[in-house]
């Protein structure tokens, strides 16, 4: 499973590229909001943080806004992602951009049906939203397993990228269901490492290591 963070906090993304373990981040007009910042301004930094797909949104509602939009997008680094709504206008811009090998994410999917259009058109990624799902009693991980069965069925190349994670749970299930993709908020990311065990277990060998009064450099 490839591992993208949500987040326009250039600081939270050097922290966690610095891992090695990040592929792509994602952003969107909320988010952006919250950086401060000018959004091309911060789309930039983050394509030169990251080498993997950087998921920037057109906030334009008609296909041709959408496209012109995307061209201003594309034009601040190769690895621009065209985040576009699940919307009829949405699905036609997301066509004319795959033709011209142009990376898309489709969002705001909360539906199989919307996914297998979002494939149809030619969308790179889908991005499914979980937690927001969960928010209203539907169980968001059904949907998942949804997609990925009729994408399974019919071979398409378009990656599941699982959205609205909330919990370490949600990005677990996620990766048993089979998703592409788990677009994850910073915080979330940085505590999948954790577990009690493991700090108890560091602490015993630590403390056992101070008593041989050795050093290993």
């Amino acid at each position: 499973m490839k591992f993208f963070v949500d987040t326009a906090d250039t600081n939270d993304i050097k922290e966690l590229a610095a891992t090695g373990l990040l592929d792509g981040v994602t952003t969107n007009p909320s988010l952006i909001m919250k950086s401060g910042r000018p959004m091309k301004e911060v789309i930039a930094e983050i394509c030169e943080l990251v080498d993997g797909p950087v998921s920037a949104e057109v906030v334009a509602t008609d296909a041709e806004g959408m496209l012109k939009e995307a061209e201003e997008l594309i034009a601040i680094a190769d690895n621009i992602c065209i985040k576009l709504p699940l919307t009829l206008e949405g699905l036609k811009a997301c066509r004319v951009l795959a033709n011209k090998g142009v990376q898309t994410n489709v969002t705001l999917c909360f539906s199989a049906n919307q996914a297998l259009l979002a494939a149809k058109a030619g969308a790179t990624f889908i991005s499914p939203f979980i937690g927001r799902l969960d928010d209203i009693n539907v169980e968001g991980l059904d949907l998942i397993a949804e997609i990925r069965q009729i994408y399974d069925n019919y071979g398409f190349g378009t990656e599941i990228l699982a959205a609205s994670i909330r919990t370490a749970n949600h990005v677990k299930d996620c990766a048993l269901i089979g998703a592409d993709v788990a677009t994850i908020p910073p915080a979330t990311l940085k505590g999948l490492v954790k577990h009690p065990l493991t700090d108890k277990g560091l602490e015993a060998f630590m403390k056992d290591w101070a008593a041989t009064g050795q050093s290993i450099v």
